[in-house]
């Protein structure tokens, strides 16, 4: 280009030159002021005394000549420096690809000018495409084995012919997959992002949703990995993550297929919408005055309205992080997919595991893997600081009762029990209580709480409920302007209940479907109260709703429990193994009491079922029902109502719990 100038430098006084003889030789033709002749002699074209015709020729002929020289190189010129610039390009494309865009920067400033505005098929993200071996797998291929894996396919194919695919390396680098912009941003990979996503494309059928989850698996429900998962007979569930429920129907764990999703680098020409996952990727920073977001990789996605459901981290015991490697490496948090798979694993091969926790995982996981004692001889102990099994939900007299139950499955259970300190001696685990007492084992479980994950928080300025923990939000779930917080980590404003937090599925999938109505425009208050539910294996299992407090006062009504009074009868009715599903969907009618006789109340020896009421102010605020099923929606009526009751033998009719 610069050859170009210089040449044109030196050609341009005679073309001036030319151009004013040109202008002379017009005017003595008289072709000026628009007379034009009909006929111009050929003498004056090509020779005259005193035209200058034969100048004016070899001036037109010369410039012409140069035009065309110059342009001709120009066109060369140009035509090699793209050549060596496409190389350069390939040479760059071939080298090893950095999450950096420093590359295209300096290709950028190598290129001249105008070349850049000749050469745009060769667009920047080309050097983004270059392949990147420290990528994660895809969504699709992180999730469910195949399309057989539908949450509500009751009948799919056995477990044996379904295996996860094993992790692919991905070629593509982050920067090309990740959208820069998404019209609904859900942080969080749980129930709660499912539902949210889930009910946003209900209102907004063309809505663009993303899922940021720092989890390598598509949203999956957890209940199955201290519940169903345990009692499979396929010894590959940990691959294909697939169970039987209790009515010997079989599921996958995971909310929908790899087909039910669109890729994150189809997000932004989805013409129709989708939902897309982004796994295996953490937000660490929140601007919410910009909107935007800023990953792990400092990837930045800008947001229309933005979804916190971040869950919650397990807990562990103070005595157990201050004790050494070797007893860290020997404990599992059980949360994740990856911690159903591990312990398993441990289970298999180790003659002894204690369970420290007396909640609802902890009893789950001492049932599930106390009927492992009588196949392989394991020796499974569960401890507890409660007097009984589940002593901080159960009023006193069913804790006892549960206790005794988690004993019949070959648990050996050490009540009022407080860890002191846990050392390794001897290729064991020693766990010394503060009463004295010495228990060994190979593993630990630590089954003592969740913690709401508020990691956001700081860089959000959102703020964060002093007495229950969490983001504290208003009644519809709405933290800031354009956020919305659900699931555990949401502490919220229930307008029947009060400021409340929540660690269940079902309320995942109420407040996330709540708050994705009200990211769409509902602006509905919480009022839809969720549900929870533990199931002690297929025989006894109880569902929660409302305020279930042991320390508040209690009414216990029982009945003999009958053959169709167990989970799995529950399953055969509902045709879902997680009860919640439809639960949820259902809103009591006015329901007709039972004309049987007066139920008995309380303490009895038997209880084979029941309905429990936990009393605030003499106004019921929450209720267990005791292997009664699908009763739910009246237990919610009666807490949306809110009165006082005289009487809650009259009430406990409602449930029908005498009619069989």
């Amino acid at each position: 280009m610069l050859k170009c100038r210089t040449v044109w430098k030196k050609l341009a006084p005679l073309a001036r030159a030319s151009s004013t003889v040109c202008r002379q030789n017009v005017r003595r033709a008289g072709l000026t002021n628009g007379r034009i002749p009909i006929r111009v002699p050929t003498a004056h074209m090509s020779t005259g005394p005193a035209g200058g015709g034969g100048d004016n020729l070899k001036y037109a002929l010369l410039v012409g000549l140069a035009g065309i020289g110059g342009l001709t190189y120009a066109v060369k010129t140009l035509r090699g420096d793209q050549k060596r610039y496409e190389e350069r390009i390939a040479e760059i494309e071939s080298r090893p690809h950095k999450a950096t865009k420093g590359p295209v920067t300096d290709v950028q400033t190598a290129a001249p000018a105008a070349e850049a505005s000749e050469t745009d098929a060769v667009p920047e993200p080309e050097l983004e495409a270059a392949p990147s071996p420290e990528e994660p797998s895809p969504p699709a291929e992180n999730a469910a084995p195949d399309a057989e894996a539908v949450a509500h396919d009751a009948e799919a194919a056995p477990s044996s012919k379904t295996t996860e695919p094993p992790p692919a390396v991905d070629s593509t680098p982050a920067s090309a997959k990740v959208p820069s912009h998404a019209p609904y941003l859900l942080i969080g990979g749980g129930t709660a992002s499912f539902a949210a996503a889930r009910s946003i494309r209900a209102r907004d059928p063309g809505a663009k949703v993303l899922i940021v989850t720092d989890e390598p698996d598509l949203p999956y429900m957890r209940p199955p990995l201290s519940k169903e998962l345990w009692f499979s007979d396929d010894p590959s569930v940990t691959e294909t993550l697939r169970f039987k429920q209790w009515n010997g129907k079989e599921r996958s764990i995971y909310f929908q297929p790899p087909s039910f999703y669109i890729k994150p680098e189809d997000f932004d020409s989805a013409e129709n919408g989708g939902v897309a996952v982004l796994t295996c990727r953490k937000v660490v920073h929140m601007d919410v005055r910009g909107n935007k977001v800023k990953l792990d990789d400092n990837i930045e996605i800008s947001y229309d309205k933005c979804l916190v459901a971040t869950g919650g981290i397990p807990r562990n015991l103070q005595v157990i992080e201050r004790a050494g490697e070797e007893v860290k490496k020997r404990t599992t948090l059980f949360r994740k997919i990856e911690d159903f798979k591990s312990l398993e694993k441990v289970s298999r091969n180790i003659n002894s595991i204690t369970i420290i926790g007396g909640g609802f995982l902890g009893s789950e996981l001492a049932c599930a893997l106390g009927r492992r004692s009588t196949e392989s001889g394991l020796e499974v102990i569960q401890m507890f600081p409660e007097k009984g099994n589940m002593g901080k939900v159960l009023p006193e007299y069913l804790s006892n009762w549960t206790t005794e139950k988690v004993k019949r499955e070959g648990v050996k259970v050490i009540t009022e029990s407080l860890v002191k300190s846990v050392t390794y001696k001897d290729d064991k685990l020693e766990i010394h209580l503060k009463d004295g007492r010495l228990v060994k084992t190979d593993h630990i479980v630590a089954a003592v709480g969740l913690e709401p994950n508020i990691d956001l928080a700081k860089s959000a300025g959102l703020e964060v409920d002093s007495d229950f923990g969490g983001y504290r939000v208003n009644a519809e779930l709405q933290a800031r302007s354009n956020i919305w917080v659900a699931g555990d980590a949401a502490c919220f404003y229930d307008i029947r209940l009060g400021r409340r937090r929540v660690e269940h599925h079902d309320h995942a999938v109420v407040s996330g479907r709540l708050a994705g109505e009200n990211m769409t425009g509902a602006n509905k208050p919480y009022w839809h109260q969720s549900m929870f539910w533990s199931d002690l294996g297929p025989d006894v299992g109880y569902e929660a709703i409302g305020i279930v407090d042991s320390s508040l006062p209690t009414v216990g009504v029982f009945a003999k429990a009958t053959a169709k009074d167990t989970p799995k009868a529950a399953t055969e009715q509902s045709g879902t193994g997680i009860r919640s599903e439809s639960e949820t969907e259902d809103t009591a009618t006015s329901p007709v009491a039972s004309a049987t006789p007066p139920p008995v109340v309380e303490h009895k020896d038997d209880y084979g079922k029941g309905v429990i009421f936990y009393l605030r102010d003499k106004v019921v605020v929450g209720i267990i029902l005791w292997n009664v099923f699908n009763r739910m929606p009246i237990a919610r009526k009666i807490i949306k109502d809110g009165e006082e009751h005289a009487d809650l033998n009259e009430v406990a009719k409602l449930f029908n719990i005498h009619e069989d």
